[in-house]
């Protein structure tokens, strides 16, 4: 799905912006998913045009997760972006941890773990995507079989920044990007 991949070239995006002084970046991702390796293609594509080395990390478990940070932490100009994936997900509190140690910013594909203390996410809006998918169940159950029914792709996503963790980390939001947040955890 183009969607997806796009949407995390976005990231990377994000990360340059809140945090300039990033010139490499780690993508953690799941070699085991399609997705994480078409992800990696497109943020790797556009990753000059912003000034950005960026190198992959596949990651399965905890020790995989650590030294990825570990890596790319002693260079003082790094970032990690957390592609979506169930591995990020399981470990999204360790990562929040070893990022916050490490002193890295990191961006992520949701919002729960920048509410759990990550610096930055975007991501689809995922109440838009229950309420939609919730319209799709009301016309199966009206009859409409559901291979008549078009794939659709988010159409709302969402910004989110965590300014606790970005002071921590010394980092100051611009405004321009604070403007366009969605939700700002103090």
């Amino acid at each position: 799905m183009a969607f997806e991949y796009t949407f995390a070239a976005k990231l990377l995006e994000l990360l340059k912006e809140i945090a300039p002084r990033v010139k490499r970046a780690s993508i953690l991702r799941d070699p085991v998913l399609p997705q994480g390796i078409a992800n990696f293609a497109v943020i790797q594509a556009m990753a000059a045009s912003i000034g950005v080395q960026v190198s992959p990390a596949d990651i399965r478990d905890p020790s995989e997760i650590e030294r990825a940070v570990a890596t790319i932490a002693p260079s003082g100009d790094g970032g990690l972006v957390v592609t979506a994936s169930g591995v990020a997900t399981a470990h999204s509190g360790f990562i929040v941890k070893l990022a916050a140690r490490y002193k890295l910013p990191a961006v992520y594909a949701y919002r729960h773990i920048v509410v759990d203390g990550g610096l930055a996410s975007y991501g689809p809006d995922w109440t838009d995507q229950f309420r939609r998918a919730a319209e799709y169940v009301d016309r199966i159950l009206r009859g409409e079989k559901p291979a008549d029914l078009p794939v659709q792709a988010p159409t709302k996503y969402e910004l989110i920044i965590n300014l606790k963790t970005a002071k921590a980390l010394g980092l100051e939001p611009p405004p321009a990007l604070l403007a366009r947040t969605d939700e700002v955890i103090e």
